[in-house]
C-alpha cells in the first residue's frame, strides 16, 4: 500500500551505508524515527478503518443468513398449511437473501484478507521502530566517535612535528642555559662567602693586635708610674 512504500525503500537499503553518506548522521537518524512513528499513526489509523469495514461486512453478512433462513423457515410452514404458491413466493425470497449471503460472504472475505495484510504491515512497522529506537543509540555513538576521530586525525596531520620538536629541544636549551646560570650564581655566591670569611678573620687578627698593643702600651704605662711612686718614696 501506498502509506508503506516510502519507509519500506528505507529498510530495504542498508541503514549504516545511508549514515555514512548523510550529511549529519544523527540527524539522519533521528528523521528515521520520527518518519517511522509518522508512518505507524498512519498504519494504525488504517488498521482501525479496515477493522470497522470488516465489522459492517460481518454484520451484513450474519444478517443475509438470518434472512435467508427465515424465508427457508416461512416456506416450509406454507408447505405444512398446504398452501404450495405461497411457499414458492417464500422460497423466492430466500434465493435472493441466499444471493446476498453469497455476496456478502465475498465481500466479508476481501475485507479480512485486506485487514490481516494491513495488521501484518502494521506489527511489521512497530518492529521496525522498536529496531530503530534500539539502534537509535548505538548509532548516534558511532557517529559522535568517528567525528571525534576524524577531528583528531585533522589535528594530528595538521602539525608540523619537526617544528614541535624543535621549539621542545629551544626550551630544552633555554632551562640548561637556566639551571648553568643557577650553578654558577651559587659558586659566585660561595666564593663570596668565602672571601667574606677570610675578611673577617683578618680584621679580627688586627682587633686582637691593636688589642695587644693597647694592653702593653697601658701595661708600660702603669710599669712607669710605680717606679716613680717608688721612687718618691725613697
Amino acid at each position: 500500500m501506498g502509506i508503506f512504500s516510502r519507509i519500506g525503500d528505507v529498510f530495504k537499503s542498508n541503514v549504516n551505508d545511508m549514515i555514512d553518506r548523510a550529511e549529519d548522521p544523527e540527524k539522519m537518524v533521528k528523521q528515521i524515527i520520527l518518519d517511522l512513528q509518522k508512518d505507524v499513526r498512519t498504519a494504525t489509523e488504517a488498521l482501525g478503518k479496515a477493522m470497522a469495514s470488516q465489522r459492517i461486512a460481518e454484520r451484513q453478512h450474519e444478517q443475509a443468513v438470518r434472512t435467508a433462513a427465515d424465508w427457508e423457515s416461512k416456506a416450509k410452514a406454507a408447505l405444512t398449511a398446504g398452501d404450495t404458491e405461497l411457499a414458492k413466493k417464500a422460497l423466492s425470497y430466500k434465493v435472493k437473501a441466499d444471493s446476498d449471503v453469497e455476496t456478502s460472504a465475498q465481500m466479508l472475505e476481501t475485507v479480512t484478507n485486506q485487514t490481516n495484510n494491513i495488521r501484518s504491515q502494521v506489527e511489521e512497522l512497530k518492529s521496525k521502530l522498536e529496531e530503530a529506537k534500539s539502534r537509535q543509540s548505538m548509532l548516534i555513538a558511532r557517529s559522535q566517535m568517528a567525528k571525534t576521530q576524524k577531528n583528531l586525525a585533522k589535528s594530528v596531520g595538521g602539525m608540523d612535528s619537526s617544528a614541535a620538536l624543535d621549539k621542545f629541544n629551544r626550551m630544552e636549551e633555554k632551562i640548561e642555559r637556566q639551571e648553568a646560570e643557577a650553578a654558577a650564581f651559587t659558586e659566585i655566591a660561595g666564593v663570596s662567602n668565602d672571601m667574606k670569611s677570610f675578611e673577617n678573620l683578618e680584621n679580627d687578627m688586627k682587633v686582637d693586635a691593636e688589642l695587644q698593643r693597647l694592653m702593653a702600651e697601658m701595661n708600660g704605662v702603669q710599669s712607669d708610674t710605680s717606679d716613680a711612686e717608688e721612687g718618691g718614696v725613697l
